[in-house]
């Protein structure tokens, strides 16, 4: 092999491997272009996705109410705590406290109005009458089981309730009621009508949830809550002076459960 023929071999030898690494760049030119085009895609793709998702999620809020704005209208709950009696055994209120206990069912018209249907039960006592007809601490005591029943209109000075969404409802309101009960008592022989009038505070942490503490007032149309004869018109004042009446009260804590959800409805159906 002379000197020109191994020339021109190591010629073609460079000249190939030249094109070799050329269709080498070539391809991971290709490759690296359509691996930009599929992330482009991908991007696209993912962008494409999440505005479809928000599309559907404003959708849906529009359309419907959500779960937690929806009213209950139900509240089923329990109270307990004190309670105190005031007449002619006892001057003052919440001077002889005792236990005080009760249910209750709400049903609520809207944030503001609703309507309750109570009882409860407690006991009242006091000093037995002296020789001059007043309570006397060595005479004993007296006692008498009192249960009431009693419905009231509730007014909430704040719209209430646990929602998301609307910031012009509160989950915590004081509120008022005012109604009508019937008080049983000297073992059940006996029933005296009273007027209730209550103030009170409530907190709803959870939808379905509500916690409340209130105290409540009974003026009576009756003078016979003590069972003793000498305490029952003493001073012949009854069915004349409309002062001249028994008042109870009970001062409680309470939790309810929620019920009877409104119905979802459709904002934009028609």
């Amino acid at each position: 092999m002379n000197y020109y023929q191994a020339h021109n071999i190591h010629t073609h030898g460079e000249e190939r491997n030249n094109l070799i690494k050329a269709s080498h760049k070539s391809n991971v030119l290709v490759l690296c272009a359509v691996i930009n085009r599929l992330r482009d895609f991908l991007r696209l793709f993912e962008l494409r996705a999440v505005g479809l998702a928000l599309i559907l999620l404003a959708v849906s809020n529009g359309a419907y109410a959500d779960i937690n704005e929806r009213l209950f209208h139900i509240e089923i709950g329990i109270d307990g705590g004190c309670g105190y009696y005031a007449g002619d055994a006892e001057q003052y209120i919440f001077q002889d406290i005792r236990e005080a206990y009760g249910a209750s069912i709400r049903y609520q018209i809207d944030r503001r109005w609703g309507v309750r249907v109570k009882g409860m039960a407690q006991r009242i006592t006091g000093y037995n009458p002296g020789t001059s007809g007043r309570p006397n601490t060595k005479a004993g005591m007296w006692t008498n089981q009192l249960v009431n029943f009693d419905a009231v209109g509730e007014f909430n000075f704040f719209p209430y309730g646990k929602v998301k969404y609307d910031g012009r409802i509160s989950q915590f309101t004081p509120y008022i009621a005012l109604g009508l009960g019937v008080g049983v008592h000297d073992k059940w022989s006996k029933v005296g009508v009273y007027v209730p009038f209550i103030v009170g505070l409530k907190w709803q942490p959870h939808p379905r949830v509500v916690i409340h503490a209130a105290w409540q007032h009974n003026v009576y149309f009756a003078d016979n809550l003590e069972t003793v004869p000498e305490y029952n018109n003493r001073y012949g004042l009854n069915g004349t002076n409309i002062f001249n009446c028994d008042v109870t009260g009970q001062l409680v804590a309470g939790i309810a459960f929620t019920f009877l959800q409104d119905k979802l409805v459709c904002r934009t159906c028609k």
